[in-house]
This record gives structure tokens, C-alpha cells and sequence, in this order.
């Protein structure tokens, strides 16, 4: 009888607390993103051309190669694009990598808009060549109109718009742009020495990573600014299986591939990696619940009750959220034998890792060398990086983004999230507390299809509103004392 009233008493309970919620979301207002891009054409063609002149120099960076005098053609193309910010801005240039000083009225909260130059390889069948910078369809098409020639080409015409004003800004600005970000390589750390140097700490650096997403998850209809606030940690891991070999005719068991595949199965389907909400995660989902159709609006707008529930859920629906709340692992590259009937005598899998900040990238190395070694596997540690610091979601440049987003695109709600993938803005963090990571043009689905991908395009309507975003922060919301 006891244990039937405990039973009925959390049965209760749990009736309780489901009424509360839904009384609360019921109680919530509903609410739309409007924005929608609605420019004057001629100068979203303007811009277009622009953009499709750069997209038309080949930018696609090597690892480890030196290719300054490539990068040094794209420059004289920027030269030609934007004049007076090369006559009027001081000009420096390091192995190909760029960065220019607008000197303000006071000089105590610079701010730095970045963006690289470099793009990926372009491979496979595009319906428009991937170096062409057609425009067509109402979009410019080819490699690196998302990624991120689009945004290079917004803060420099904000900056040459203001200085055929004659603009002075209020405070310092720079604009910074390396060469090497798609490899992950040295450019922007060069940038930010030569930063050092002069003793510069930026007051705000706003970079790509976020954007104007269309639909961030799937029943959260609209346009939605998504601001960065931070990036997972990376590393490149491979992890190696021996034996002494032999003929395929005479197969022992547990051989080097079979070994590989029990472990990636392992690891695959055990909870290797602990899922938490990150507090910003946590804020992006209780800034969409008013945006959500009803059954997401009241599971976001209730994370007291339930975030275990969607703590074990987001990985299935969702891998771009689920990634936000654990550190991940993702098998890339496999080798074994030279030929079908050779046991090999070693074989490996690669594989990219993302550390979150509540099981960085010690302790996630140290999990996944404990599980190699359950399956006799070396593991070895290529390139690796942790997490970023945080830019605080509360702090004066954090918001001062988010009003020059509701100035500029109104209609467009403003939240934070993770980056699941890296930017030269990470080096940023040594001298810059507030680093926000947002590119201010639209990404549809085909975009994010585009990035990395086959057929990457741009819609160029949206790039009037990423100069006048650019412009908004240096000219009237970015040095509110």
C-alpha cells in the first residue's frame, strides 16, 4: 500500500509540474521573425559585381604552402575595388595576409571586422564554374561568395562608403584578413602579433561563424541572426592497429581492420562523451521558445523541467544542436592492406574531434586513449586546439551587436550559439574579451549546403544589408560609453 501512494504521489508530481509548464506557455506570447531582405536592385547588383570580381580570383589556400604571391594578385583586385581604403587606411601586408588601421577619434575601444580571403578546393560538377562569379538566379554563384568573400567585400565597402563621407569613426577600427583559415594556419596569428606589437587589445572583434540563418532548427520558421559566442576546441586524431600480417586464405580473428571496427562501433554507440547545456545554449533555446510552434515552445520554454529530456534527444533530431552539448567524434580516413588478399600488418582510421568546455580536450583525449587501448590500438594526436573563452552574452559588446542587428535588420531576432567549427577569430581571444562571431548576410538551406560543398552561392539582395550592417557599427551603436 505504501509503495502504490508513493506511486500515486509522483505520479502526481509529474502531472503537477507538466501543468505548470504548459501554463506557462500558454502564457507566453507568441511572436515572428519578419525580416526579409528588400533592397533597392541596382545597388544589390552594385555590390554583386563587386563580389563576383572576387570570387573570380582563385583564392583556394595549400597547407604549409607559400603562396603570398597569389594572395598578392587578390589584393591588387581589392585595391582596384576599394581605393580610397587603400589611400586613406595604413596598409600592412604579412606573408599575404592583410591588415589595415583607420585611425578614429580616440583610440581606447578599437574594433576589429574580419574576414579571410582564402577558400577550399572546388571540385566535382557545378552547374556555374566554381570560379565563374556568375550572377544569375538572383545570386551570385561560386567558391567563396558564402565563405566569406561576402563578408571581405561588406565591411570594405562600409569602409569606402564612409570615407567618400568624409567619415571620421569614433574610435579606432581595423580590418583584418588572413590567408590561411581554411587550413587552420598561421595568418591571423600573425595579424594579431603585429596587434601586440603596437599594443593594441581590441574593445569588439566581430568575424564570421554566425549569420542570418534561415530556419535554425526545424519548426522555428524565419530569419534569425545567430551570433557566436564561442568555439569548440579541435583535433586531428588517428588511431593505428598492428599485427604481423599474413595471407587473406588463413584469417585470424581480431585482425588490425576488425580490431578498427569494433572500436569506431564502440565508440559510436556508448555515451563515450557527457551531454550539458552550456548557459548559452541554454539562452539561444529560450530565445527561440516564442518563435516555435507549440510543442518545441513548450520544451524550450521549460528547460527547468526539461533539459534532461532534450539532453538526450538533440543528438538524435538534430546533429548541428546535438554537437552543442557534447564533445564529438567523427571517423574521416581508413587504410589497410594494398591488396584484397593481404592481411594488412597495420591499419588506422583518422578522425576529427570538437571539445565543448565541460569535458575539454585533456580529458577528451584521455577517454579516447583509454578506449583504444580496450581494443590494443595506438592512438597518436595530430593538430589539436581546446575550446575558446566565452564572450560574455550580458556584456556591453555583446549587446552592442545585437542593437546594431535590430537597427539594421528589423524584424530579425538576435541570439546566441555555439560554433561547432573554427575561425581565425579564436586567435583573437588572447587580446579581445569580445569577440562575436557574425556574418551579416543570409544563409538559406542552400547556402549551408553551398559552404565546403558543390554549387555555393550567395543571394545577392542580402549584401547591401551586410555594408550597412558594418557601417552601423562603426558609425552610430559600437562606442555607446
Amino acid at each position: 500500500m505504501i509503495v502504490v501512494w508513493i506511486l500515486l504521489g509522483l505520479i502526481g508530481l509529474i502531472l503537477l509540474l507538466l501543468l505548470i509548464a504548459l501554463i506557462r506557455t500558454l502564457l507566453m506570447p507568441s511572436k515572428r521573425s519578419t525580416y526579409t531582405p528588400a533592397p533597392d536592385e541596382k545597388e544589390a547588383l552594385r555590390l554583386a559585381e563587386k563580389l563576383s570580381r572576387m570570387v573570380q580570383c582563385d583564392t583556394v589556400s595549400i597547407p604549409g604552402a607559400d603562396q603570398r604571391e597569389k594572395f598578392l594578385g587578390f589584393h591588387q583586385l581589392l585595391a582596384e575595388l576599394f581605393p580610397l581604403v587603400h589611400q586613406k587606411l595604413e596598409k600592412t601586408e604579412i606573408d599575404g595576409n592583410l591588415l589595415f588601421y583607420w585611425k578614429g577619434k580616440a583610440s581606447d575601444r578599437p574594433l576589429v571586422l574580419m574576414s579571410h580571403q582564402d577558400v577550399v578546393p572546388a571540385e566535382g560538377q557545378w552547374a556555374h564554374a566554381p570560379f565563374s562569379g556568375d550572377i544569375a538566379e538572383g545570386k551570385v554563384w561560386g567558391r567563396g561568395t558564402s565563405d566569406t568573400k561576402c563578408s571581405v567585400m561588406g565591411f570594405f565597402e562600409a569602409v569606402e562608403q564612409l570615407l567618400s563621407e568624409g567619415y571620421t569613426p569614433p574610435q579606432d577600427v581595423y580590418l583584418s584578413s588572413s590567408c590561411t583559415e581554411e587550413w587552420a594556419g598561421p595568418g591571423c596569428q600573425k595579424l594579431v602579433d603585429e596587434l601586440k606589437r603596437r599594443g593594441v587589445r581590441p574593445w569588439l572583434v566581430v568575424d564570421e561563424g554566425g549569420g542570418i540563418i534561415t530556419e535554425p532548427i526545424g519548426g522555428v520558421p524565419g530569419n534569425f541572426a545567430v551570433l557566436g559566442v564561442f568555439e569548440k576546441g579541435a583535433a586531428n586524431v588517428t588511431f593505428t592497429a598492428k599485427s604481423n600480417g599474413g595471407h587473406a586464405s588463413t584469417p585470424k580473428k581480431n585482425s588490425p581492420l576488425a580490431r578498427l571496427a569494433d572500436f569506431i562501433h564502440y565508440v559510436e554507440h556508448n555515451n563515450v562523451f557527457r551531454r550539458r547545456m552550456p548557459e548559452q545554449v541554454a539562452a539561444m533555446f529560450t530565445a527561440l521558445a516564442p518563435y516555435a510552434a507549440f510543442p518545441l515552445k513548450l520544451v524550450f520554454g521549460n528547460l527547468w523541467l526539461f533539459k534532461p529530456v532534450l539532453l538526450r534527444v538533440l543528438p538524435m533530431i538534430s546533429p548541428q544542436a546535438g554537437a552543442m552539448i557534447r564533445t564529438t567524434i567523427a571517423f574521416t580516413m581508413a587504410k589497410g592492406s594494398d591488396a584484397c588478399n593481404v592481411l594488412p600488418q597495420e591499419a588506422s582510421v583518422s578522425a576529427n574531434v570538437r571539445f565543448i568546455p565541460h569535458q575539454g580536450m585533456e580529458e577528451s583525449l584521455d577517454l579516447l586513449r583509454k578506449a583504444s587501448h580496450m581494443f590494443r590500438l595506438e592512438m597518436t594526436v595530430g593538430h589539436a586546439n581546446d575550446y575558446t573563452a566565452a564572450t560574455d552574452i550580458s556584456g556591453e559588446g555583446f549587446k552592442t551587436v545585437q542593437r546594431t542587428v535590430d537597427a539594421v535588420f528589423p524584424g530579425c531576432p538576435s541570439i546566441p550559439y555555439v560554433m561547432t567549427g573554427a575561425t581565425d577569430a579564436r586567435f583573437y581571444q588572447e587580446i579581445c574579451d569580445s569577440v562575436v562571431r557574425f556574418a551579416p548576410v543570409v544563409y538559406g538551406p542552400e547556402q549551408m549546403r553551398g559552404m565546403h560543398g558543390l554549387n555555393e552561392t550567395i543571394e545577392y539582395n542580402c549584401l547591401p544589408g551586410a555594408v550597412d550592417f558594418y557601417k552601423a557599427l562603426i558609425e552610430n551603436l559600437c562606442f555607446n560609453k
